[in-house]
């Protein structure tokens, strides 16, 4: 992944812009935020970059190739998005192994390296029904990893982690974006945002703007 790029994207939902005629270029080894209100068009942005909301106008290129039209989904993605699926009768090794069977691109080693890179133990036997809040989003992040994306799309990754795991995921993304992962991040942690971030833009009704590393409308983050 060297380059994405979007023009003069719109998508509509029950006659609202959701995205509004955005314009932008992403490149690889950077981590891009986003922020905004609840409903400011942040989510949806993701989940047009990932193939799975379409917009009716504008086009969005990775590498040269137009998604819904030469490919349907980035190749070699990492996401998370709202809700991510996890198998809660499984332990969490049993979830990526049994993702990893659908590309066939991860070995046993790296979904064990993923799972100690978010401090999971990958010998845990537990099922995944029993973990906490925060052990749930370390292993939503590791899914997200494992297969050593070249694009990485994240929705508010460190919500329900405390301070410790925050600091881990923190340095796993900087470690991350220095192997030159593109890393898209949308969140209402500005220490997140400040601390991450190459570029921050800021999102209000599907309109995309951009903003320097001072976010200091403490409202516009909440």
């Amino acid at each position: 992944m060297s380059e994405l790029i979007l023009n003069h994207v719109t998508k509509t939902l029950k006659k609202k812009k959701v995205l509004n005629d955005i314009s932008i270029r992403f490149e690889s080894g950077k981590i891009y935020g986003f922020y905004g209100r609840n409903g400011s068009g942040k989510t949806m942005l993701l989940r047009a970059i990932a193939g799975l909301i379409y917009p009716e106008e504008g086009e969005i290129c990775i590498n040269g190739q137009k998604l819904q039209e030469d490919i349907d989904f980035p190749p070699d993605m990492g996401v998370i998005i709202e809700h991510t699926s996890l198998l809660p009768q499984y332990s969490a090794y049993m979830n990526l192994k049994m993702l990893s069977e659908i590309r066939k691109v991860a070995t046993d080693e790296d979904i064990r390296t993923a799972l100690r890179r978010v401090s999971l133990d990958p010998d845990d036997k537990r099922k995944v029904k029993v973990y906490s809040l925060g052990m749930k989003q370390r292993l939503a992040i590791a899914q997200a990893i494992f297969e050593h994306p070249k694009l990485l799309l994240l929705d508010e990754p460190t919500n329900a982690l405390d301070e410790e795991s925050i600091r881990e995921i923190r340095t796993l993304l900087l470690n991350m974006r220095d192997e030159g992962c593109m890393i898209l991040l949308a969140s209402h942690n500005k220490d997140d945002l400040k601390l991450l971030c190459d570029e921050i833009y800021r999102m209000d009704e599907g309109m995309l703007s951009n903003f320097d590393s001072n976010i200091s409308n403490e409202q516009d983050v909440i």
